[in-house]
């Protein structure tokens, strides 16, 4: 099956001259959706995951059918201030700002082996900072799959300079 054709392109969203890699379309198809987790998941059936980390909001649509193929717990990692209970957080630089991410204190430890999932990488931050949250945590964090990448952006070589082996399902070229 070509994932490919079933995601949607949406021209000029969120502003002029983006072109918008809509992921909706591809978990509204049954097939396509339940065959791209079977295809994430393959390269980390036998790497001894303990955990996988999804990342708000549309990495917690892939990270926890991951989670389920892998047989193993889910983490969710969320925007500052949207998790009950003792979090810990990690600041990331945006264009004209900061932001924070957060998971529950203790949903990793030393010794857990995490996969980090999200749906795409544009330009790596907030996955970045996210293996910074997970590291803190003593966990092992080797891996990390993506349904896209967009590689004119650069996000994929910027985890992969954390240490990170990267997987993708599908590459778009340009933004």
């Amino acid at each position: 099956m070509d994932l490919k054709t079933l995601i949607r392109t949406i021209p000029d969203y969120p502003k002029a001259g983006v072109q918008f890699r809509d992921i909706t379309s591809l978990i509204e198809h049954p097939e396509g959706f339940r065959e791209s987790i079977k295809q994430l998941a393959a390269p980390f059936r036998e790497k001894g995951i303990t955990h996988v980390a999804g990342i708000e909001a549309r990495g917690f649509i892939f990270g926890a059918g991951l989670a389920i193929e892998l047989g193993v717990g889910f983490v969710p990692i969320r925007k500052a201030g949207k998790l009950p209970g003792e979090t810990i957080g990690q600041n990331y630089a945006l264009e004209y700002g900061v932001d924070t991410i957060e998971m529950h204190a203790g949903a990793v430890k030393e010794g857990d082996k995490v996969l980090l999932v999200d749906d795409l990488v544009a330009t790596g931050g907030t996955a970045i900072a996210a293996i910074s949250l997970i590291r803190r945590s003593g966990a092992v964090l080797e891996d990390a799959a993506f349904v896209i990448d967009l590689p004119d952006l650069g996000g994929a070589e910027k985890i992969r300079a954390q240490n990170i082996n990267t997987h993708f399902l599908i590459e778009f070229e340009g933004d």
